[in-house]
């Protein structure tokens, strides 16, 4: 397959890109530092928060692909941290810019050579923390995450009649740069249980990078065929098995962010 990642130069998006790489596949990197290019590896340099970039670089791999086969949105940034009242606000702008618009300007950059791709086109979007509930202390980079599955939601919905699936994963907490970050700024910004969350998840080693990377390829591949418009968890949901379900989940809102009502937890308020 042709595949395109953005945030391809370190953590998931670098270790995403070395697998798909060893299993066959030709793998255009985007990122903002230097990567060299080597056999079925490309690369350009690009801030994704940034369109004129992304349609440049777009245009560059549509000169030397016929096609693209898979698009995966790894780029992002935790960005500005700590309360939200007292946050940076140009700061805690470019956290969200990074994170949701980088996302939409990969897919409407790249929509047209996933729409000319032989077989079912596949997009997998990386939400995080914060996403399905409240996150003290990140409020830009969560309400950007809850943005990117609702980003995901709504064009899954306009590309029903096209073959092509979009859906977001949480990778689960996954030992990255992001960790360290938290742990460099300390209680003090992130909060003493965000702090004391990322010393015990660098201790023990962290989530499975192994499980991130395993249900992407699934998404990637044909057995994921019909499943669209949802955020699947790579720790928790049973993503594996849900290939002979597509049909039954596409009428459901199964794995999607919903509102609760009372009704939903049988109570009754007047």
């Amino acid at each position: 397959m042709n595949l395109v990642i953005t945030g391809s130069s370190s953590g998931i998006g670098r270790a995403l890109a070395l697998h798909l790489l060893s299993g066959g596949h030709q793998v255009w990197g985007i990122a903002r530092s230097e990567q060299g290019a080597h056999d079925r590896f490309r690369a350009s340099r690009c801030d994704v928060a940034a369109w004129p970039e992304v349609e440049r670089v777009a245009g560059e791999i549509a000169a030397a692909w016929p096609y693209v086969d898979g698009l995966v949105t790894c780029a992002g940034i935790q960005g500005e941290l700590g309360p939200a009242v007292t946050a940076n606000p140009e700061r805690w702008s470019a956290t969200v810019r990074a994170n949701l618009d980088g996302t939409y300007y990969s897919l409407r950059a790249f929509h047209a050579q996933l729409a000319r791709a032989p077989r079912r086109a596949k997009v997998v979007c990386l939400s995080g923390g914060g996403a399905t509930k409240a996150r003290a202390n990140f409020s830009a980079y969560a309400a950007a995450k809850t943005g990117v599955v609702r980003l995901v939601e709504t064009i899954a919905e306009e590309l029903r009649d096209q073959p092509i699936d979009v859906n977001a994963i949480a990778p689960g907490a996954i030992n990255t740069r992001l960790t360290d970050e938290v742990i460099a700024l300390g209680a003090a910004v992130v909060g003493a249980a965000e702090y004391q969350a990322a010393l015990k998840q660098k201790a023990a080693g962290g989530g499975s990078l192994a499980r991130a990377i395993g249900l992407v390829e699934w998404l990637l591949s044909p057995a994921s065929d019909g499943i669209s418009g949802r955020l699947l968890a790579a720790p928790w949901d049973p993503w594996a098995t849900l290939g002979h379900q597509a049909a039954k989940l596409a009428e459901t809102d199964i794995y999607t962010l919903r509102r609760i009502s009372p009704e939903d937890r049988g109570l009754e308020w007047s």
